[in-house]
């Protein structure tokens, strides 16, 4: 049997940490960013741990 193939865009976007956590991203970062505030926008650069709910789906996608 071939080896699994990791979802390329799942890896680029969420983290496995060493707990075994995975992290990821905020989105509504990437533009239209003179209407949001200085403190969303600086609220919007950390990371965050997934929702337990999307845990299963997501982690099988990064083997």
């Amino acid at each position: 049997m071939p080896k699994m193939k990791s979802n390329r865009g799942a890896a680029k976007t969420f983290r496995k940490l060493g707990s075994g956590k995975i992290k990821r991203n905020k989105a509504f970062k990437s533009h239209i960013l003179t209407s949001k505030s200085r403190t969303r926008k600086r609220n919007l650069r950390k990371g965050v741990i997934l929702a337990k709910a999307d845990e299963k789906r997501v982690a099988r996608m990064l083997q």
